[in-house]
């Protein structure tokens, strides 16, 4: 499975209040970016057909079947500092990475 960190959690939480009608959050590998795979996210109504569905505190995360085993071991994080804010992936399946950080597996 996956972990999301405290501040990943509180991130997360706070995009998904400020929406009407989300139900949580979808992370997914997709073809693509200069190592051949990037990870996705997007804010969801609803389950899809063959999600795999976690619950963080009160945040809910869909993983589409084929993207799961890709992400299997994965820490998320929020990282918001003086050089920016955004999501981090600390994938142990990673093979390879590319200097732009959003590339993986």
């Amino acid at each position: 499975m996956i972990a999301l960190t405290e501040s990943a959690i509180a991130a997360v939480r706070k995009v998904i209040a400020e929406e009407d009608k989300v139900r949580g959050l979808r992370i997914a590998v997709a073809s693509g970016g200069c190592s051949g795979l990037r990870y996705m996210m997007g804010l969801e109504q609803e389950e899809q057909d063959g999600d795999t569905v976690l619950t963080f505190d009160d945040v809910t995360v869909f993983i589409d079947s084929d993207s799961l085993p890709l992400l299997s071991g994965t820490q998320v994080d929020f990282i918001d500092d003086s050089t920016g804010s955004g999501f981090t992936f600390d994938n142990p399946n990673a093979t390879k990475s590319c200097g732009c950080g959003k590339s993986s597996c």
